[in-house]
Parts: structure tokens; sequence; C-alpha cells
């Protein structure tokens, strides 16, 4: 009998797969949708199109940059519309209904200014 267990773990494994989200991303691999919103309604695939109406292209563009890399930069200007977007979408981080999810952790929202 073999009692003793050893637990492996990668310290950058977290980096890593954030890293690879965002590499599939900007590749357009692994998409299986088109989303659709105001000013932007180019379709050039095949697949299922869903149109999300009041939302605004930098709004669904700064949602799908925090789903994949779980953060994501956003002016005060537009973060009152960034915040109504995600709660439409129920955005797990993003929506307020964080504790009803489960996943064993909360996401939290900070704000820091950017120098640029």
């Amino acid at each position: 009998m073999d009692g003793q267990k050893f637990c492996l773990k990668w310290d950058g494994f977290q980096s890593s797969v954030t890293s690879l989200f965002d590499h599939l991303r900007q590749d357009e691999e692994l998409v299986d949708i088109t989303l659709c919103c105001e000013g932007q309604k180019n379709n050039p695939c095949q697949q299922m199109v869903f149109f999300l109406k009041d939302t605004s292209a930098a709004d669904l563009l700064a949602i799908i940059e925090f789903m994949y890399k779980g953060s994501v930069n956003v002016a005060q200007s537009q973060l009152a519309s960034f915040i109504k977007t995600a709660e439409m979408l129920q955005i797990r981080g993003l929506s307020g209904d964080d504790d009803k999810v489960g996943y064993g952790e909360r996401q939290t929202i900070s704000g820091t200014r950017d120098a640029t």
C-alpha cells in the first residue's frame, strides 16, 4: 500500500491559462457564435448570431476582454454602461449575483486609474 500522496502544483498555471485564453480570443479560435451590437453588425461567419439591443461595441469588447483576461480597463465615462451591460448579461465577477453562482470564490471590482 502506498499511503503517502504528493500534491504537485504548477505555480504559473493561472497566468498561463489566462494568456492562452487571450491568444484564443485574439486568433478567434473556438468561436461558435457571433455577437452583434450597436455600431458593429458584421457577420463574416456562418455561426449562430445574437443581437444585443442597447449594447455598444465598446462595452461588448470590454466585457469579452474581462471574460478572457479576468480584468479590463474601462474609462470612467464608459463605466456605467459597462456595468449595466455586465449585469444584463449576468457576467460573473461584475453582475452583483456572484454569491448565487458558487465556485468557492468571490471576485471583486477594484478601481485603479490608468496613467495613459
